[in-house]
């Protein structure tokens, strides 16, 4: 649990979950700040699940083939109805004063009245050294710490002509199981995907792989419930750890087949509206 940071002072306030993957927004087109409006989003994974509907077990689904992204298909997505995490953005001038490096670590504990050595400094390590991390060949990626820089860093990668995707549900479900219904789109491939990250604000790790297309991808639910959720292909998967979960579970090496996944829950997708289909 980290304590909840207003930026009206350093004293935290309140507890709050540390947020497993973001504060949110609505899907519309982005040339500037007003634009914004509040939502929500979703989900991704693959192991041997239980469900009381039937009694039947079905996989996870994590990573899998893209001949798979069709109408028809079951999917278990338990990411996807998780609840997510609302922790918002601090505003711009506080997370300008606040530092975001390791090497600051024990300033930023301090802003936050954190001690060394507990779990939730643990994270805000494990958040910083991720956005620290040297992008991978093909990646471009940054990390935003206010609402500012999230707009204004992924139009300085997409232009201005954008909009904001996220996982929307028609209510809430504690089902897991959904077949892909008819209208899945086809988004493009110049994209930006924000991860939501453990830390007191909201932060966005973004980046851009090159090669992989963004599906919006309609589900209805077991129990009624709809769901407008994002998945990704990566059709160029050269470059990845040989050992990396996705060859283990799909049994292939890497460079030979696209490998899609869903996205969670608390992740955001810039995509480019000229490259919509």
């Amino acid at each position: 649990m980290f304590s909840d940071y207003s930026g009206n002072n350093t004293t935290p306030s309140k507890k709050f979950s540390a947020p497993s993957s973001l504060g949110t927004y609505h899907a519309g087109s982005y040339g500037n700040k007003q634009s914004i409006q509040e939502a929500s989003i979703d989900s991704n994974l693959n192991n041997n699940f239980k469900v009381d509907d039937n009694i039947v077990s079905v996989d996870e689904t994590t990573f899998f083939f893209q001949r798979d992204l069709r109408t028809g298909k079951l999917v278990n997505l338990p990411n996807l109805i998780a609840t997510g995490d609302k922790t918002p953005f601090l505003p711009d001038r506080v997370a300008k004063s606040i530092p975001f490096s390791s090497a600051k670590l024990p300033e930023i504990l301090n802003h936050f009245s954190l001690k060394p050595q507990t779990r939730e400094t643990n994270t805000i390590g494990e958040t910083i050294r991720g956005c620290e991390r040297a992008a991978i060949n093909g990646e471009q990626k940054f990390c935003a710490t206010s609402l500012e820089s999230f707009i204004d860093l992924s139009i300085s990668k997409l232009g201005k002509q954008i909009q904001l995707l996220s996982i929307e549900f028609s209510k809430e479900t504690k089902n897991p199981l959904f077949t892909i219904s008819r209208g899945m789109q086809n988004m493009g491939e110049h994209e930006l995907v924000c991860h939501k990250m453990e830390y007191p604000g909201a932060v966005f790790l973004c980046h851009a792989l090159n090669k992989t297309g963004v599906y919006k991808v309609p589900l209805v639910g077991r129990d009624g419930t709809k769901a407008n959720a994002l998945a990704v292909c990566h059709k160029d998967t050269s470059g990845w750890n040989p050992k990396h979960m996705a060859f283990q579970i799909l049994k292939v090496k890497p460079g030979t087949v696209p490998i899609c996944h869903f996205l969670f829950r608390d992740t955001l997708v810039w995509v480019s509206n000229s490259t919509a289909k």
